[in-house]
């Protein structure tokens, strides 16, 4: 390896409020509202996910985006990776990287993911309840992409040999993502540009070869539904257990069998599988959504820094990193509290999951 690995972090900026969220969600709604709400869910479950270092920081603040860059800079992350989000020419949730482009203090290098999906009611994307709708067309392509223009010019940009790197989070839900491509890459290139150094979250929903339909590359969005380990049901309490017998000699449905997946049992998983061609190697701290969705939740449960930097020494000594322009290593993600996954401090664990990125940098 010819050069050290670059981790990314992935970053949600929505830790500030907006109109939109108080119109939908209640006045003074942030992604904290959903994390101190968390309760545990069984016996032994990790909630709720509350902040140290940090603390409940606003985004709108200077003073807390400059103490996420100071933190993860001190445990060798190489640069963030913050959500964008873009609904024909409407943006929400853009105020930290705004005031970011408009602060040379805040020097740390950054890339942008689109979260192009719908804005719903169950933070997935898919529910009826459409909050705002993404809508695509070729003309709004060539507007979006020259409104990136500005930031990918911008010194702390990263690029892969001069050319700006933009994530799309689901390419399955263009019309054609190929002609889409095309016309970014032809404005990137009127604009200055070498061209784009353009890729995708790898998930259950888009397992294609990045090349076959014109992007550079995909990164291993984690944790992903492919090769999933046995779930374990939680345990239940024995008030649990008459209620079952209550309701199956009623002839009632039975209760839906929740369930959780064994962390150090996924990351075993995950360690068996073969590196892929064009994609780059991702990773997860730990994820358990419970705090924002009380049923159809995923848990991953007992998840442990030795374990983390387990996974992360494998993907070092593993991955052939001489097949790729750059060392990137996504890590998911640097503050997604409210899904339990994240590598700022939390009350239980402090900086042991950042001392485990900087241990396997040595």
């Amino acid at each position: 390896m010819s050069n050290k690995i670059k981790p990314i972090a992935i970053h949600l900026p929505q830790f500030h409020p907006i109109p939109e969220n108080d119109i939908w969600w209640g006045k003074g709604f942030t992604e904290w509202t959903n994390v101190t709400k968390a309760q545990p869910r069984f016996e032994g479950h990790y909630q709720p996910h509350l902040p140290a270092d940090l603390g409940f920081y606003d985004l709108r603040l200077e003073e807390a985006r400059l103490a996420q860059e100071q933190l993860a800079k001190a445990y060798g992350i190489h640069g963030f990776c913050y959500y964008h989000y873009w609904f024909n020419g409407k943006r929400i949730l853009n105020e930290p990287v705004d005031r970011k482009m408009q602060n040379p203090k805040e020097n740390f290098p950054f890339m942008l993911c689109w979260a192009n999906e719908n804005w719903t009611r169950t933070w997935d994307g898919l529910d009826k309840e459409v909050l705002l709708k993404q809508e695509y067309s070729f003309d709004d392509d060539l507007v979006h992409i020259q409104h990136l223009i500005s930031f990918f010019k911008d010194e702390r940009y990263i690029k892969v040999e001069g050319k700006p790197v933009f994530i799309v989070y689901r390419p399955n839900l263009f019309p054609d993502i190929q002609k889409t491509i095309s016309i970014w890459r032809e404005a990137a290139r009127n604009a200055g540009f070498i061209d784009l150094y353009l890729g995708y979250a790898l998930n259950a929903e888009n397992r294609f070869n990045p090349q076959s339909l014109g992007f550079d590359f995909a990164f291993e969005f984690q944790p992903n539904s492919i090769n999933f380990p046995q779930t374990i049901p939680y345990p239940n309490t024995t008030k649990d257990k008459i209620f079952r017998k209550i309701k199956k000699s009623l002839g009632m449905r039975e209760l839906e069998i929740k369930c959780y997946v064994d962390y150090g049992s996924y990351v075993s998983n995950q360690i068996q599988k073969d590196f892929q061609d064009n994609i780059y190697p991702g990773i997860t701290p730990m994820w358990d959504n419970s705090a924002r969705r009380k049923e159809n939740n995923f848990i991953l449960h007992n998840s442990t820094p030795l374990l983390f930097k387990k996974w992360l020494i494998h993907i070092k000594e593993n991955y052939p990193w001489n097949n790729v322009p750059e060392n990137f290593l996504f890590i998911n993600a640097w503050n997604e509290w409210a899904e339990g996954n994240h590598l700022e401090p939390c009350q239980k664990w402090g900086t042991k999951y950042l001392e485990s990125v900087k241990d396997m940098l040595k």
